[in-house]
């Protein structure tokens, strides 16, 4: 009777794993979502030849994940970079999760000003994104007027695809690097 009984039961997933939680590191599964980010921050600029302009910038926020095949819901996200008028904009950017895991990611377009597309490269992670590889973009829309170095934005148009994989070891050397 007892056999019966379990055979009947649909498989459920181990214990302490939600059934929307996101694939592990060990997956190989291309996932596809979108997005929104709120975040504040600050820049510094400086004026060069006129017409050229360079500035740094330091973000952070929420950011919210939607679609079925998400990474996760939500994360901390931070964002640094720098943006010339000449040769465009360079950033880097650190996703965390609840649990503490991070995604790593490379940022570039022609510029941080409103409306500019900005395109995200996903270059690992820890944890269960440890492996992750995909890309992303969206535009940036400023929420305000800018008091003094202060910034409030947000991004529109989010969207991407992300594969989670195994990650690359490599070993380092003694001097730091791979081998």
């Amino acid at each position: 009777m007892l056999l019966v009984a379990a055979c009947g039961k649909p498989a459920s997933p181990p214990a302490g794993t939600p059934a929307d939680s996101p694939a592990t590191a060990a997956s190989t599964d291309e996932r596809t979502f979108t997005g929104d980010w709120t975040v504040t921050g600050n820049r510094r600029v400086q004026d060069l030849l006129p017409g050229q302009r360079a500035g740094i910038f330091q973000l952070s926020g929420s950011l919210l994940l939607n679609g079925k095949e998400r990474l996760n819901r939500g994360f901390y996200a931070e964002a640094i970079g720098f943006s010339d008028t000449t040769t465009g904009m360079q950033g880097r950017s650190v996703w965390l999760d609840e649990h503490g895991d991070k995604v790593f990611s490379e940022l570039s377009g022609e510029g941080i000003g409103p409306g500019q597309m900005i395109e995200g490269k996903f270059i690992g992670g820890t944890g269960r994104y440890a492996g992750i590889s995909g890309e992303y973009s969206f535009k940036w829309q400023r929420l305000g007027a800018i008091e003094g170095d202060e910034l409030a934005g947000r991004v529109v148009d989010l969207s991407g695809r992300a594969r989670l994989g195994t990650a690359n070891v490599v070993s380092p050397t003694a001097a730091g690097g791979p081998k």
